[in-house]
């Protein structure tokens, strides 16, 4: 008699999640139902389009406006650039801070918590003129990529990853004759996938939505990665299309796109794995 009392929770809690998950997924089907729509209907009811409304012509009208592979090819640029230096460089201190023993770590690694509270736009007038101006780095991929290549957060994930791995086993390593770079290469990544992955998919979206920076640094249409061009876009060439509505939606889908495929596909490796399957018992 009591499997239906225990049962009733769990089809509730279903229900509610179930609810929860359309609500969220809801926005994401109206974008891509809007971009696909040959006349613009903006109520309720155009999430719901008659079949012979859908059509791919505003993916061809907005590429025809802002080159939207070149857009692509940039944001990709500028993302795969920050992604090599923030895991490079985050490996690299986030061992040292991590592993090896030397005066001053505690006051460095305070330090970069310390910028974790330190707005980036406040950051920005400097930069530029650093960048642009000292550098010279203005209409080039290197300037900016620059003021994102090192990051604070992923120096303190990989910390902490490598915090819980044995100090043992780099001892005993190092007896054997290993060198520091090989105990980071080949003893300490290999136990922190999850570090990488988790490193990467959260840079992966920074860089990949940036507006703000590449908008000042870069003044060239054919540099600008694609949420600049999407911005110049609405700003100076939708009111002239048949369908601004669709046209903009269907940049915003392919700027969404590859950030929600990479979440899906990794999304697994964001659980920790078990470190201690490295250690012989």
């Amino acid at each position: 008699m009591s499997r239906p009392r225990t049962r009733g929770p769990a089809v509730l809690r279903a229900v509610v999640l179930g609810i929860g998950a359309l609500a969220f997924l809801f926005p994401f089907y109206y974008m891509i139902i809007g971009s696909l729509q040959r006349e613009p209907d903006q109520t309720v009811a155009g999430a719901f389009p008659h079949p012979g409304n859908l059509t791919f012509a505003n993916y061809v009208t907005i590429d025809s406006r802002i080159d939207l592979l070149r857009s692509v090819i940039n944001s990709g640029i500028f993302t795969a650039g920050v992604i090599i230096g923030t895991v490079v460089f985050g490996t690299l201190a986030g061992y040292a801070l991590a592993v090896l023993q030397w005066r001053g770590r505690g006051a460095v690694f305070a330090l970069a918590l310390l910028v974790q509270v330190v707005p980036f736009q406040l950051l920005i007038i400097p930069l530029y003129v650093l960048i642009a101006r000292s550098y010279g780095l203005a209409d080039n991929y290197l300037g900016m990529i620059l003021p994102f290549a090192i990051s604070s957060t992923a120096v303190i994930i990989f910390r902490q990853y490598f915090l819980q791995l044995p100090q043992a086993m780099f001892e005993a390593a190092r007896i054997d004759g290993a060198s520091e770079l090989q105990l980071l290469t080949k003893i300490a990544l290999p136990l922190v996938r999850p570090a990488l992955v988790t490193v990467v998919l959260v840079t992966f979206i920074g860089p990949w939505n940036e507006f703000l920076w590449p908008f000042l640094i870069t003044k060239r249409a054919d540099l600008q990665p694609l949420a600049v061009s999407l911005a110049n876009y609405l700003t100076n060439v939708a009111n002239s299309t048949a369908n601004p509505f669709g046209a903009l939606l269907a940049g915003a889908v392919v700027l969404v796109v590859p950030v929600v495929v990479l979440f899906v596909v990794f999304q697994r490796q964001f659980v920790s794995s078990d470190l201690s399957s490295g250690v012989k018992g």
